[in-house]
């Protein structure tokens, strides 16, 4: 007898994320939720323990190449066979009610892609990025969705190429998403994640250059 086809794949990249995977992967296996999920870990040819760790918390592990985080995404999109792909990141931790929520939520708004609140660890400028995933994204003309935390229609993705190998790949997916599909935030749905990667990740001007295109919007939504 087959396996039921999952009604959501979350896909994890994860590049040498030994010591941040199983937290992760507990927060997925500790859903409070009657839908029925399947684990792609997307190993990006690590040298520690990190496809282990996935295949001990009962995730297939798909073996990638490391060259990009969107590759890996990508890689993990196209294997899952959920309806719904939830993209997060290995250092993010979901709430027991984030699957149920997000599904009653993007159905009921009838929505093809959609992000959550989040709360970052780390420095002050990873607290800034928080702010402003939290309280500016939801508000441009086309919201950005964060790559760790990004809930998608698998059919949207496909149609839609997946991620791009580009700087920012995720600000650019959900940009090129939102001009075909409707997308959005769920605010009362919170994950967690480490804002390490932030110092050094180059967000900070392309953000700025889409907050700014979006400028008119927000001004007019005060």
């Amino acid at each position: 007898m087959s396996p039921p086809v999952p009604d959501v794949s979350f896909v994890v990249p994860a590049r040498n994320e030994a010591d941040y995977l199983p937290d992760c992967l507990e927060s997925i296996a500790a859903l409070e939720t009657d839908y029925v999920d399947e684990v792609m870990v997307v190993d990006g040819a690590s040298s520690d323990g990190t496809a282990d760790i996935a295949r001990a918390h009962g995730a297939t592990v798909l073996e990638g190449t490391g060259s990009s985080i969107a590759a890996g995404r990508n890689l993990g999109g196209e294997a899952a066979r959920g309806e719904w792909l939830a993209f997060i990141d290995a250092d993010t931790r979901v709430r027991p009610n984030y699957l149920t929520a997000m599904l009653g939520f993007v159905e009921r708004e009838t929505l093809a892609a959609a992000s959550s609140a989040c709360r970052m660890t780390g420095p002050l400028r990873a607290k800034l990025m928080e702010g402003t995933i939290n309280h500016v994204f939801p508000r441009l003309e086309r919201p950005v969705l964060p790559g760790f935390n990004f809930f998608v229609h698998r059919r949207a993705f496909l149609e839609t190429g997946g991620f791009p190998e580009v700087p920012n790949e995720d600000t650019a997916f959900s940009r090129r998403l939102a001009r075909q599909f409707p997308t959005g935030y769920h605010d009362a749905v919170l994950v967690e994640s480490s804002g390490r990667r932030i110092a050094d990740s180059g967000l900070t001007g392309t953000l700025f250059h889409y907050v700014t295109l979006d400028a008119g919007r927000l001004r007019a939504s005060v």
